[in-house]
């Protein structure tokens, strides 16, 4: 099957950015934060190279892990053999997922929505695959609150961005398309990434749960 997503050069350099910004840019605190208190049945979308996998608690009796590009779902794959919770990578896109409907206890959404290619239909997907109550776990970059760097990011999104970070968009607005999706909001904080040094167009981040209403 043709891979419908397809970014050689930047999964490279991706699997190398992740790991670096895991040890040396706190991200992997993040991800323990993120997934924190999960069980059952998971679904995380845009697993990359599996970075979230060996941070998943042992409640959880299963992850399916939907990853597009070629490169980076083998490497998810490898990751997932070394996890201690039974992960299963597939092929797929957020906006077509291929599993059956309110099938999942929670869904994981890190550093993957700028990527999408239909933000609200990738969204409706989780709320569809999500049984009613399930949980919505995110981990996102976003839109900058201060105007500065927020025009800074849409003129970025307008030219050079996307086309050099495989597809990636630096001003949506996440916690704003997860309320419009149909989700109630439970909690969330904002940070930067990296903590300290000069701000990137990716620095403003958002991490939070959502719940599907009952």
């Amino acid at each position: 099957m043709r891979d419908t997503v397809h970014h050689p050069l930047f999964a490279r350099f991706y699997a190398r950015m992740s790991v670096a910004m895991d040890t040396k840019g706190g991200v992997a605190a993040y991800r323990d934060e993120l997934l924190a208190g999960l069980s059952g049945r998971v679904i995380e979308v845009g697993a990359g190279n599996g970075l979230n996998f060996a941070h998943y608690p042992g409640a959880v009796s299963e992850v399916v892990a939907i990853e597009p590009e070629r490169r980076l779902r083998q490497l998810a794959a490898s990751a997932g053999l070394r996890a201690e919770v039974p992960v299963d990578v597939v092929p797929g896109v957020a906006e077509a997922l291929p599993v059956k409907s309110e099938a999942f206890d929670a869904a994981v959404a890190s550093l993957v929505l700028c990527t999408v290619r239909d933000l609200p239909r990738a969204l409706g997907e989780l709320r569809r695959v999500l049984r009613p109550g399930g949980e919505l776990r995110f981990f996102e970059h976003g839109v900058a609150q201060g105007r500065a760097l927020a025009t800074a990011q849409r003129a970025l999104d307008r030219t050079v961005w996307p086309l050099l970070f495989g597809g990636c968009h630096t001003a949506r607005d996440p916690l704003a398309a997860i309320e419009a999706a149909g989700f109630e909001v439970v909690t969330y904080r904002r940070l930067r990434i990296p903590e300290k040094g000069p701000q990137m167009p990716t620095s403003p981040c958002v991490l939070g749960v959502a719940r599907r209403p009952a």
